[in-house]
């Protein structure tokens, strides 16, 4: 409740307006994601209502405890708790610039430092951590295989974005499977623990890929004699490169009309061929 607010020492018109600011133009520009580098606190003491304190400020300090930060330059407050308080609750924190940048701005600040006194920030297109694809391994032979539909079922809906097996064989020629899955970095964890408490691995491979080559994927509905099947189609470079038709639609025309399941689906080909 806004009576139970009480601003302390932030009650100052600059700070409601660094605050409130700050809102306003996340808000106009469409902000989705704030990125922050290492912040850096300056040394030394403040002196404050409470009297002279080290810096930084204990509000700061508090406001800071789970974002990178270091002290360079000069003794003086070079983050004030209103500061920290945005960037704490706005930004994540990364030791590189996540995006390309469309545009660079700057915001000088009052004081004469030996080290700029300035803030640097940079605009643009952030894809998101599904950029960062990573293939998690684990060798298991002593599970009862019954269990893997289960868990293939459980990986997909968590947000895998592929699941496979591959047999092996380990130490004293037994018989086993490689669990592989495809993850982007939003879904990692989740499906690391629902490997870890769902088989009976005691360890987990992590490999973060490079890059992943995909081709454009889209969903087209075709017109054939045994009714509408939809398609999946692939492009590549503007080249449609594959087109598969869905299975369930020709397992539910070839159930129907007791046609070979093989006919269906060549009769979809056939079908976005001629129509293409």
């Amino acid at each position: 409740p806004k009576d139970e607010v009480a601003f302390h020492e932030v009650g100052a018109v600059d700070s409601i307006v660094d605050i409130v600011g700050t809102a306003i133009c996340m808000d106009y520009m469409g902000i989705a994601k704030v990125f922050g580098s290492k912040v850096n606190t300056g040394s030394g003491y403040v002196r404050c209502a409470h009297g002279l304190m080290m810096v930084p400020a204990p509000a700061t300090a508090e406001l800071l405890k789970s974002f990178p930060i270091y002290k360079a330059g000069a003794e003086k407050e070079l983050t004030t708790p209103t500061g920290a308080a945005v960037i704490s609750t706005l930004a994540e924190y990364s030791d590189s610039l996540p995006f390309s940048a469309d545009k660079i701005a700057y915001g000088a600040g009052t004081m004469d430092l030996e080290i700029p006194n300035v803030l640097r920030i940079y605009l643009g297109e952030w894809h998101g951590n599904e950029q960062k694809k990573f293939l998690l391994e684990t060798n298991i032979d002593d599970m009862n295989p019954q269990i893997y539909g289960y868990l293939y079922e459980r990986l997909l809906s968590a947000g895998a974005l592929d699941v496979w097996t591959s047999p092996i064989y380990m130490k004293k020629n037994r018989p086993a499977n490689t669990l592989s899955l495809l993850v982007d970095g939003d879904h990692r964890d989740a499906c690391v623990e629902i490997v870890m408490k769902e088989t009976s691995t005691i360890g987990i491979r992590v490999f973060q890929l490079d890059d992943r080559i995909e081709a454009q994927r889209s969903i087209e509905t075709v017109k054939t004699k045994y009714g509408d099947i939809r398609c999946k189609i692939s492009r590549y470079l503007g080249e449609t490169v594959s087109a598969s038709p869905e299975y369930e639609d020709c397992k539910e025309i070839a159930k129907r009309t007791q046609i070979p399941l093989k006919l269906v689906q060549q009769e979809a080909i056939q079908s976005y061929i001629s129509n293409r």
